[in-house]
């Protein structure tokens, strides 16, 4: 199930990606500035963050199996399209319509590995997935150069969109919940539940009391504990989605690097990040398996990296490409450690909202999607990347300023309820 939940992240970053890697020669053929270019880089971020609640919802409602394969199908169609765009609105349009479709994913991978790992592997598995993003863009960067090189961007589009297509009628054959599994057997659900993990899946989401409810959600916004980790989630995806979306038109326009060989350098940071978020994942379940309290094992790593991610600033100081790359790898494997943060949302959220708990985690996060590219399309209208390569850095510090003084005790939060819903949570457990 994890290695099914692995294929589609990848697939995700695939589709979020191809855009920074067609934009030079997109943004030509399209007349296209870096302001228009900062523009159409954040759209996939308008729909993907706003929908973020509204998709941590669907998550608690509706089977991840059906809900999941809906989400492949739709966002790699609007995919293919971006590949027949003729300018800016149409381009801005399909980007918009991407981020809308894949607003769910997130938020359902976590109600994943919460049905189908304990506490104590939960920060593993967390890794294990989200390393689906580095190591499909690692690995794949180059072939998407390449496929560009040969077919142009159109084809890019077009080829990264057929994939998530036949990948979305895969997983609906394949994947099920730890209940309806049929490889699953009682010892391990016994051991799943007693560690904490929600097995019920489907059924919990069914039997659980209404979370449409504005003080469900104004409790999940007011807790300070989780404002901290919002604002270390946003200053993880600052860097995330400069890697996503300038990274490679920085090593070309304003390091004047070849296209092709562009493609190989480009996929050392990614590298570095997965390794970074692996080192996490595995260290953080070590400490609490070794009796270390959960703040410590899962803050600490979190800080190291954000405060190692403001490297990035060491890039500007250096013309040797081996020098900036390994600036970029550096800072980008920080952010890598930092990505354990899902991890939170299991620990910190009601057991009946972690979907919505999720979905605001990630729009909280992903407003960063909008943010970043924006803001560096404005910073390198006068041809300098350095301030931008600042800002990045400045964020990341910040980000674990908000983990150290804002993330107090780890405990979860609380929502009240009713009797009668009361009555349901107890019969759900």
């Amino acid at each position: 199930m994890l290695a099914l939940v692995f294929v589609n992240v990848m697939i995700n970053y695939l589709d979020r990606s191809n855009l920074s890697v067609a934009a030079g020669e997109l943004s030509k053929d399209l007349n296209l500035s870096t302001v228009e270019m900062g523009l159409i880089f954040s759209a996939f971020g308008w729909t993907y963050a706003i929908l973020q609640i509204p998709g941590g919802l669907l998550a608690d409602k509706i089977n991840p199996r059906l809900l999941y394969g809906l989400c492949l199908i739709t966002w790699s169609l609007a995919t293919i399209s971006q590949g027949f765009a003729r300018g800016f609105v149409s381009l801005f349009g399909l980007r918009l319509a991407t981020g809308a479709f894949e607003a769910p994913s997130y938020p359902i991978n976590n109600r994943i590995v919460t049905s189908w790992f304990p506490n104590h592997e939960r920060a593993s598995a967390i890794a294990l997935y989200v390393s689906g993003q580095f190591i499909g863009l690692a690995f794949f960067t180059p072939v998407l150069v390449t496929i560009q090189y040969y077919f142009g961007w159109k084809g890019l589009f077009v080829t990264t969109g057929l994939v998530g297509l036949v990948w979305g009628v895969i997983w609906y054959f394949f994947y099920r919940d730890p209940l309806e599994h049929p490889r699953v057997n009682q010892e391990e659900l016994d051991y799943i539940q007693k560690g904490g993990g929600l097995i019920e899946g489907k059924k919990v989401a069914t039997d659980q009391p209404s979370i449409w409810k504005w003080e469900n959600l104004k409790q999940v916004i007011a807790s300070r504990n989780l404002w901290g980790v919002y604002i270390g989630q946003f200053s993880m995806n600052a860097m995330l989605w400069f890697f996503l979306t300038w990274f490679p038109t920085y090593l070309v326009q304003y390091r004047g690097l070849n296209f092709i060989k562009t493609g190989y350098l480009a996929s050392i940071p990614f590298l570095a990040a997965c390794a970074g978020l692996l080192l996490s994942g595995f260290v953080s379940d070590y400490l609490v398996q070794k009796g270390k309290s959960v703040g410590m094992a899962r803050k600490v790593p979190i800080i190291i990296g954000l405060i190692v991610s403001a490297s990035i600033v060491g890039a500007n100081y250096s013309t040797d490409t081996a020098a900036i790359i390994f600036f970029m790898a550096l800072a980008f494997f920080g952010a890598g450690m930092a990505l354990i943060s899902w991890v939170f949302v299991s620990i910190l959220s009601p057991k009946h909202l972690i979907g919505l708990t999720g979905g605001v985690f990630n729009f909280m996060g992903n407003l960063a999607s909008i943010v970043v590219p924006i803001v560096i399309g404005f910073l390198v209208k006068g041809g300098d990347f350095k301030p931008a390569l600042v800002f990045i850095g400045a964020l990341g510090l910040i980000g674990a300023c908000s983990y150290i003084f804002l993330v107090g005790k780890i405990d979860s939060v609380t929502v009240p309820v009713g009797p009668k819903e009361q009555e349901l949570l107890s019969a759900s457990k």
